[in-house]
C-alpha cells in the first residue's frame, strides 16, 4: 500500500479527533472507516500504531474500550496537513458527526471501568464529563468483581442522580 493513502488515513483518523473534541474510542473511529470502505480492519489497526509511536495521538484504555486523544503535535499536524483530505471525505465525516454527534457525546462523557487492585479487591473508577472538563472522577474499592461490575453497570444508568446528590449534599450546610 502507498504511503500517501496511509498519510491520507492517519488525516482523516486526526480529523475525526479534531471534530470529536480532541477525543473518541476506536470503535467510533472504526465505525466511520469501515462503514465506508476506506480500508481494511489491519490497515486502520498500522495507522493508529504510528500515529501513536510519532505522538500524534495518545491511547488509553478503560474497560473494554481503547480511547484516542488527540495530542498538541497531532493537532499541528493536522494544520499543516488538512488539505491532503479530499473535501469529499471531509463532508462525510462531518455529516458523520451531524448523524451521530449526540452519540458520541454521550459515550464520551460517561466511563465506568475497574481493576483488580489486590487478592479479592477490586477498584472501580468513574468518570463523568462535560465539555471535555472532568465533572466527576471516582475510585471506589470494593471486594468482589461482582460489585465492582455492577458499581460501573450503576453508573452508566444512574449517573445523574449520584452527581445530583453529591452537589446538594456537598452544598448544604
Amino acid at each position: 500500500m502507498g504511503s500517501q493513502y496511509l498519510t491520507l488515513y492517519k488525516m482523516i483518523v486526526l480529523y475525526m479527533l479534531s471534530r470529536g473534541g480532541g477525543q473518541l474510542s476506536k470503535s467510533q473511529i472504526y465505525d466511520f472507516i469501515l462503514e465506508k470502505e476506506y480500508t481494511t480492519f489491519l490497515t486502520l489497526q498500522e495507522v493508529f500504531s504510528e500515529l501513536s509511536d510519532s505522538n500524534l495521538i495518545e491511547e488509553t484504555t478503560m474497560g473494554n474500550r481503547t480511547y484516542l486523544k488527540l495530542t498538541a503535535e497531532g493537532t499541528q499536524t493536522l494544520e499543516y496537513f488538512q488539505d491532503r483530505i479530499n473535501t469529499a471525505i471531509i463532508s462525510e465525516i462531518n455529516d458523520f458527526f451531524k448523524k451521530n454527534g449526540m452519540r458520541i457525546r454521550n459515550e464520551m462523557s460517561i466511563m465506568a471501568d475497574y481493576n483488580k487492585t489486590g487478592e479479592g479487591e477490586y477498584t472501580a473508577h468513574l468518570i463523568a464529563r462535560e465539555n471535555n472538563a472532568v465533572l466527576v472522577d471516582i475510585q471506589i474499592p470494593t471486594w468482589s468483581e461482582e460489585s465492582a461490575q455492577a458499581i460501573c453497570d450503576n453508573w452508566k444508568e444512574k449517573n445523574q442522580q449520584v452527581y445530583s446528590y453529591l452537589i446538594n449534599e456537598l452544598m448544604t450546610d
